[in-house]
C-alpha cells in the first residue's frame, strides 16, 4: 500500500492540473486556435515570393525592339508592367508608389541596338524596402539577360561566354516562401505552450494562495514539477500534431525526413520551453510579470532572433552571438532541414544535442529553486 502512494499522488497532480487546464479556455485556445490562425495567416496572407510587382517602363521612342523588350517583362509572373512615354511622368509614378520601380530605355535604344552599339538601359529602384529593392534589381538583369540572349540569337549573332551557368535549385525549386515560413511558424506555435503557458503555473498558484496548501502535503518536489509539466507537454504536442498536419495537408509543405525524428526532436525543444516557462513562474510570483517575461524572453527571441524570419548570419556580430542562447534557434534549424532537405544528421545532431542541454539546464534549475522554496 505504501508503495502505491507516490503513483496515487502523481496521478492526483496530474489529475488536477488537467482539469485547470480544461477548465480555462485560454489555454486550449493557445494550444490549437492560435497556432492554426497563425498558420492560415502566414500561410496565405505573408509571402516573401515577389510576384505581380508594378514596374514602370519608359519608352521614348515605341518601336519592335522596345516593344518585344517590355514583352519580356509582360510575360513573366514577376512583374505588372507599366507603360510611359516621358521620364517626368515615370518619376511621378515612382514617387506616388504606383510603381516599385522604373525602367527607361533611352531614345536611340533601338539604333543602337541595330548598329551592334552597347544599349544601356537606366533602370531606378525605390530602396525604401531595401530587400524588395535588391530582388527587383535581380529580376530585372535577369530578364534582361534572358531577352538579350534571345535577340542575339534571332539575328544569329554568336557570342563568347567563358562561362555557362546552369542554375539548380535543390530543397525548395518551386521557391516558395510558405515551405520556408511554415515549417519555422511551428516552432514558434510550441513556444507559445511551452513558455508562456507554463510561465502561469507555480505564479498562479502563489496569487490564489493554493501552493501553500500543496507544500503542505506528503508530496515530493519531483512529483510538482511531473504533475505540472506533463499536462503541458501533452497539450503543446497535440499542437504540434496539428500544425504539422495543416503544414502538410493545407499548405503542402513536404515533409523530407523522419516522423519519429521530428517528434524526437520536438520533445528536446518542449521540455527546454517548458523548464524556462517554469523558471519563469517559480522566480516571479505574479502572473502578469511571468507573462510579460515570457514574452520577451521565449516567444519575440523566437519570432526575431531564431532565423524563421530573418538570416541569422545576416545579423549584426553581437547579435548571432546572443541567438547561440535561444533553443528556437536550433529546433527551426532542425525542423527546416527535415521539411525540404530530410534526415540531415549532420544538422540534426548538433542541434538536438543543444536542446538536449538547454532542457536539462532548464529543468535542472527549476528544480533547484523549486526545492529552495519548499526547505
Amino acid at each position: 500500500m505504501k508503495t502505491m502512494q507516490p503513483n496515487r499522488r502523481l496521478l492526483g497532480l496530474l489529475r488536477k492540473e488537467s482539469l485547470q487546464i480544461l477548465r480555462d479556455p485560454s489555454s486550449i485556445a493557445i494550444a490549437f486556435v492560435l497556432p492554426a490562425v497563425l498558420l492560415l495567416l502566414f500561410g496565405y496572407g505573408v509571402s516573401l515570393d515577389s510576384k505581380g510587382v508594378p514596374v514602370g517602363f519608359v519608352v521614348m521612342q515605341p518601336g519592335a525592339e522596345a516593344a518585344s523588350f517590355v514583352g519580356a517583362f509582360q510575360h513573366s509572373t514577376y512583374f505588372a508592367p507599366r507603360v510611359y512615354r516621358t521620364r517626368q511622368a515615370g518619376r511621378e509614378a515612382l514617387r506616388a508608389r504606383e510603381v516599385t520601380g522604373l525602367v527607361v530605355l533611352s531614345a536611340d535604344f533601338a539604333q543602337r541596338l541595330k548598329a551592334d552599339r552597347e544599349a544601356p538601359i537606366q533602370v531606378l529602384v525605390n530602396g525604401v524596402d531595401a530587400n524588395s529593392a535588391r530582388l527587383l534589381e535581380g529580376y530585372v538583369q535577369g530578364v534582361w539577360a534572358v531577352w538579350l540572349q534571345r535577340e542575339l540569337t534571332a539575328r544569329q549573332i554568336a557570342i563568347a561566354t567563358p562561362v555557362a551557368v546552369q542554375a539548380r535549385i535543390w530543397f525548395n525549386p518551386e521557391l516558395r516562401s510558405r515551405n520556408y515560413l511554415v515549417p519555422g511558424l511551428l516552432v514558434v506555435n510550441m513556444t507559445l505552450v511551452g513558455a508562456l503557458l507554463t510561465a502561469m503555473v507555480f505564479a498562479r498558484e502563489w496569487e490564489r494562495g493554493t501552493l501553500e496548501a500543496l507544500l503542505v502535503t506528503p508530496v515530493t518536489v519531483n512529483e510538482i514539477l511531473i504533475g505540472k509539466i506533463l499536462p503541458y507537454f501533452v497539450l503543446g504536442m497535440g499542437g504540434m500534431v496539428l500544425s504539422v498536419a495543416m503544414a502538410v495537408f493545407q499548405f503542402g509543405v513536404p515533409l523530407r525526413g523522419s516522423l519519429w525524428v521530428l517528434a524526437v526532436c520536438a520533445t528536446l525543444f518542449l521540455l527546454a520551453a517548458l523548464g524556462m516557462g517554469l523558471l519563469i513562474s517559480i522566480v516571479t510570483r505574479n502572473q502578469f510579470v511571468a507573462g510579460m517575461i515570457a514574452i520577451l524572453a521565449a516567444f519575440l527571441p523566437a519570432f526575431l532572433l531564431s532565423g524563421f524570419l530573418f538570416d541569422i548570419g545576416s545579423m549584426p556580430a553581437v547579435v548571432g552571438v546572443i541567438t547561440h542562447i535561444v533553443a528556437a534557434r536550433y529546433f527551426v534549424t532542425i525542423v527546416q532541414t527535415l521539411f525540404l532537405a530530410g534526415d540531415v544528421w549532420a544538422v540534426i545532431l548538433p542541434n538536438a544535442a543543444a536542446l538536449a542541454l538547454m532542457a536539462t539546464f532548464f529543468l535542472g534549475l527549476s528544480r533547484r529553486l523549486l526545492r529552495k522554496r519548499i526547505e
